[in-house]
């Protein structure tokens, strides 16, 4: 039972040129290509799969400032106005619903860290309101108890990961910009020193620029163009519950499980930061600028298995371009699921919120979020190959900031005067300095 995600009808034939081109069709790639469309250019979008397929379908589903980090949170902040705005400009729906986020608690440690975040958030204009005992436990009246405290941040939403980027697929279309499904980009061609084609499996796209939104593969696709980017993907294990009696917040919340509203009624349950790191020559290899976030989280990471090799997304081999690559073995990165994180999972969130013990359960999947050793995207031109911009790393944050980072891609793109927000805190380039194992105070 994998995610349930909504096909989308695309362009079948691969131009021979383009302004733009886009690799990896996840919420950040159909948003680039957007905005780049939107601005009159050329654009080709190319997945190797289907749009949405990987993790921009297999993630919550929220769309959220709370609890940000300083770096991120312009993005997320402007990310919320961008996908009100969506459905207006394009006539297409993401299922986007501000419908606020509860999180609530028992633990003075975490409330503190709320209300500390509270008072940063204040400093850029971010409303959030902490709940005493009474207000927390009238919010989350669902759960039948009584809490400590709790936080509720009202202008954030959720958007529905099933509907989202297939949406947009079909709003750049509309655009005038190409979607071109299972299509692998296998590497780039160069020119003068710069970047002068992509290179995919049905032939080649001249262009002056390409970006890279590969998610879990970004980092091996770089390796072939002699690019070091350090990412790790954790594997993830969600399950869903279809409608049924009870009424249940939109999206709560906790340390033991959170649960969101999904189209049609039914919920996604999931334990926050829970995963699996699975052996792979690439986390071998990055395994120094990674132990920093392991070791905080080591709570609720656990050791993973083969599933990594098996995938191929992680892998240090070369690859050449008359042939095929991993990528085109793997189209969609469908990991095994967590049997024992499913069954955890289903039994925290009828403690939780009995009224879930009367739904069936509909789908069970896995995914690899794509993360960074500080855990901000990496988002920027590349030094070494003039024209080629990465944008991955989201470390499980990019469907929410997705029309964000869309958008400041094609900021870069166009060279616009004022973009959507600072790009310097995103540039790659600050992997390659001692300051890549430090997290941002608020």
């Amino acid at each position: 039972m994998p995610a349930p995600l909504t096909f989308v009808e695309t362009d079948a034939g691969l131009p021979r040129s383009a302004d733009a081109v886009v690799i990896g069709a996840g919420i950040v790639g159909v948003f680039t290509a957007y905005y780049l469309a939107r601005r009159g250019l050329k654009v080709v979008l190319i997945e190797k799969g289907r749009v949405g397929a990987e993790q921009s379908s297999r993630n919550w589903g929220w769309c959220r400032q709370q609890n940000r980090d300083a770096r991120e949170l312009p993005m997320a902040t402007k990310s919320l106005d961008l996908w009100d705005r969506f459905a207006a400009e394009s006539g297409e729906d993401t299922g986007f619903r501000r419908c606020g986020l509860l999180y609530l608690s028992d633990s003075e440690e975490e409330l503190a860290g709320w209300a500390r975040w509270r008072d940063f958030a204040r400093t850029v204009g971010v409303t959030t309101h902490m709940l005493d005992s009474a207000e927390a436990s009238a919010r989350g009246k669902a759960t039948g108890r009584t809490w400590k405290g709790g936080v509720f941040s009202p202008t954030d939403g959720t958007a529905d990961p099933a509907n989202a980027a297939p949406a947009v697929a079909r709003a750049i279309i509309k655009f005038g910009g190409a979607v071109i499904q299972n299509c692998a980009a296998r590497g780039i061609e160069m020119e003068g020193g710069r970047l002068s084609a992509v290179v995919t499996e049905h032939g080649t796209i001249k262009t002056k620029v390409a970006i890279l939104s590969g998610g879990a593969w970004a980092s091996s696709f770089c390796r072939q163009l002699g690019i070091r980017f350090p990412q790790a993907s954790i594997r993830s294990s969600i399950l869903s519950v279809g409608p049924g009696d009870g009424e249940l917040p939109d999206a709560l919340h906790t340390a033991r499980v959170s649960v969101t509203r999904r189209g049609g009624g039914g919920y996604t349950l999931a334990i926050s930061g829970r995963g699996r790191v699975d052996l792979t020559p690439q986390n071998i290899r990055f395994a120094g600028q990674f132990l920093p976030m392991f070791m905080r989280r080591w709570r609720s990471l656990s050791p993973g298995g083969l599933e990594g090799f098996r995938s191929g997304h992680e892998t240090l081999a070369r690859w050449r371009l008359d042939r095929p690559t991993p990528m085109e073995q793997m189209r969609i990165l469908d990991p095994a699921v967590d049997d024992g994180t499913i069954r955890l999972v289903h039994q925290r969130a009828i403690e939780l919120l009995p009224a879930i013990g009367t739904r069936h359960i509909t789908a069970r999947w896995a995914g690899y979020i794509d993360s960074t050793p500080d855990g901000v995207p990496a988002i920027g031109e590349v030094a070494n190959v003039p024209g080629f911009i990465l944008a991955a790393g989201f470390s499980g944050h990019g469907f929410g900031i997705g029309p964000g980072a869309g958008h400041l891609i094609a900021d870069i793109v166009t060279a616009a005067a004022e973009p959507i927000v600072d790009p310097v805190p995103y540039h790659p380039k600050r992997f390659e300095s001692s300051s890549w194992g430090k997290v941002a105070d608020f």
